[in-house]
């Protein structure tokens, strides 16, 4: 038996897997864009991982949970025509390293703006999303000189009045969630546990996160200690109230925003913003959920460009009307 052909197709196989490198999962963006780069760079012991677009000033999006900075790649080729885009990967999550010791949100906020400064950075605007939500107003309230404005999207502020409705809601048992056993309830049903945060917060199902989406969070959080990394910042909200009712004894004086849906947090979160912000502007998307980027992709895109193109120019929440008014038709 002639057993050329065989070695010559093994060789060949054995040779594209040399030049084309260990098997890595396909995690490609929603969004193929050549120009967002994926960097890492190394704050106070822990290597973070972010993406980076654009130039103008800088503008940092903060990702919330179940997600990791990838929610952010539809909306990063728009922002960055016009500002420096950087999102990172919150200490934990995604590709940034866990932390050791103790993790708190206002201990986030600090690594981020480390991250922001070694990138030569001095002053930005700050974008979060659910605890991204909370590292933003962290990030603000510790390094106000450094903050020009502040976008709060669909959350609410530990230790602000009106917060213990929302953590104490029984049907929210999720912020209680983690520990010993949970996280081996979890393991293996890792997918199960995040589509009820996918699905049951937003205003319907089929317009939440996208499935793709779905399969690479669902990856990211699965790997090894990641799951117990990511609830440290559930585990930590007693702290980052203490934190954030001190920080909310002098209002931050820069622009602040509030985006939230009409179905989730955004009425609860523009009467926490207006308590913490001597200049606050909200808006509340109605028929929408939590997830308002997968939502109302191309509202929530308007407000940001609106808002961050020129953020001292917002009086009141009437500057967003216009937006509102677009999403009167229905989903």
């Amino acid at each position: 038996m002639d057993l050329r052909p065989h070695i010559t197709c093994a060789l060949f196989v054995v040779v594209a897997a040399i030049i084309r490198g260990p098997f890595v999962r396909d995690v490609a963006p929603r969004s193929a864009d050549a120009s967002i780069a994926v960097r890492r760079a190394t704050v106070d012991g822990v290597t973070v991982q972010y993406l980076e677009a654009g130039r103008g000033p800088c503008v940092v999006l903060l990702h919330g949970y179940t997600e990791t900075s990838r929610m952010w790649r539809p909306l990063i080729p728009r922002l960055a025509e016009r500002f420096h885009v950087i999102a990172p990967d919150l200490p934990g999550i995604g590709g940034s390293n866990v932390p050791t010791g103790e993790v708190t949100i206002s201990a986030a906020a600090r690594r981020i703006h480390g991250l922001v400064k070694s990138v030569g950075v001095d002053k930005a605007m700050v974008v979060g999303h659910d605890i991204g939500l909370m590292v933003a107003y962290a990030y603000a309230a510790q390094f106000r000189e450094e903050t020009d404005a502040l976008v709060l999207i669909d959350a609410f502020l530990p230790g602000v009045d009106g917060w213990r409705e929302i953590y104490d809601d029984p049907h929210l048992w999720h912020f209680r969630f983690h520990g010993a056993t949970p996280e081996r309830l979890v393991a293996g049903r890792e997918r199960e546990y995040f589509d009820y945060y996918w699905n049951e917060f937003a205003a319907d199902p089929h317009h939440s996160i996208p499935d793709a989406d779905r399969r690479v969070y669902t990856d990211a959080y699965a790997r090894p200690g990641r799951m117990r990394a990511a609830w440290a910042y559930f585990a930590s909200f007693p702290q980052a109230a203490d934190d954030f009712a001190r920080f909310a004894n002098v209002p931050l004086t820069i622009p602040v925003l509030s985006i939230g849906g009409a179905k989730a947090n955004g009425d609860a979160l523009a009467r926490q913003t207006k308590l913490i912000a001597s200049t606050a502007t909200s808006l509340v998307l109605p028929d929408t959920g939590h997830w308002l980027v997968e939502e109302r992709p191309a509202e929530t895109a308007d407000a940001l460009m609106q808002f961050l193109s020129n953020p001292g120019r917002s009086q009141g929440d009437r500057d967003f009307r216009r937006v509102a008014v677009r999403l009167r038709r229905p989903l």
